[in-house]
């Protein structure tokens, strides 16, 4: 089953956010800024592994400057 495009609650309308989907059975991300431009696509269990390290804060140092 295919999926509109989505993006977090939490984004604000300044444009600094990501969109996703599923698309025959994969999670497809872009920049909303972009949606023309190119599209990242995972399986699910990449993409489940992807949250569950975000859940973790594995990736919490990234936002670091």
């Amino acid at each position: 089953m295919n999926h509109g495009w989505i993006k977090a609650m939490a984004s604000n309308n300044g444009g600094d956010c990501v969109e996703m989907r599923r698309r025959e059975g994969d999670v497809e991300i872009r920049d909303s800024k972009d949606p023309d431009g190119p599209v990242l696509r995972f399986t699910p269990s990449e993409f489940a592994a992807w949250l569950d390290g975000a859940k973790h804060a594995e990736f919490d140092h990234l936002l670091d400057s």
